[in-house]
C-alpha cells in the first residue's frame, strides 16, 4: 500500500519548487480536481493546471502546516503566498481533501474563501468579482487560460 501522506507532501513540495511536471505525475489519468477558481477539472486538465500555474510562478512559496492520510483518503492544509498577475500580493489559505488509488490522486477538492482571494488578487474589483454570480467571470477567465495553455504547442 502506498504512503499517501508522502504523496501529499511531494505534491506541495513540488509546487513550492515550481515543478508542475512532478505535480502532474501525482494524479491518476482519470483524476478529478475541483476548486473555487477553476471549478471542476478532469483527467489531464488537473496536471495541466499545475503545469501552467507552476510555470508562471515567480515568487510562489508554499507551506504545508498540516497533512494526513488514512487508507485511501487524506487531507492537507496549505498556504500559498505569491504575487498575482495584477502585481498584488496574495496569501491563500487552502484546505484540500483527497482520495487515492494505488498511490495516485484520483480526487482532490480544494476549498478557500474565494471572496478573500479575489479581494487580495484583484483589489477593489475583487470585492464584487469574489461573490456569486460574479465569481463565474473569474472562473471563466481561469478556464480560458487553461484551455489556451493546453492548446499551445
Amino acid at each position: 500500500m502506498a504512503d499517501n501522506a508522502s504523496v501529499i507532501r511531494e505534491l506541495y513540495d513540488a509546487l513550492d519548487r515550481h515543478d508542475g511536471e512532478t505535480m502532474a505525475r501525482q494524479y491518476a489519468p482519470e483524476a478529478r480536481f475541483k476548486d473555487p477558481a477553476f471549478g471542476e477539472l478532469s483527467g489531464a486538465e488537473a496536471g495541466d493546471m499545475w503545469r501552467m500555474l507552476a510555470g508562471r510562478a515567480e515568487d510562489l512559496k508554499v507551506e504545508l502546516p498540516e497533512h494526513s492520510a488514512d487508507g485511501d483518503s487524506g487531507t492537507a492544509h496549505w498556504i500559498a503566498t505569491y504575487t498575482f498577475g495584477t502585481g498584488r500580493p496574495v496569501v491563500n489559505d487552502i484546505h484540500s481533501r483527497f482520495r487515492f488509488r494505488e498511490g495516485l490522486i484520483v480526487d482532490q477538492e480544494d476549498s478557500f474563501s474565494f471572496w478573500r482571494w479575489a479581494r487580495q488578487a484583484l483589489g477593489p474589483p475583487g470585492v464584487i468579482l469574489g461573490v456569486p454570480p460574479m465569481n463565474l467571470v473569474v472562473r471563466s477567465r481561469a478556464r480560458r487560460e487553461l484551455a489556451h495553455f493546453r492548446s499551445a504547442p
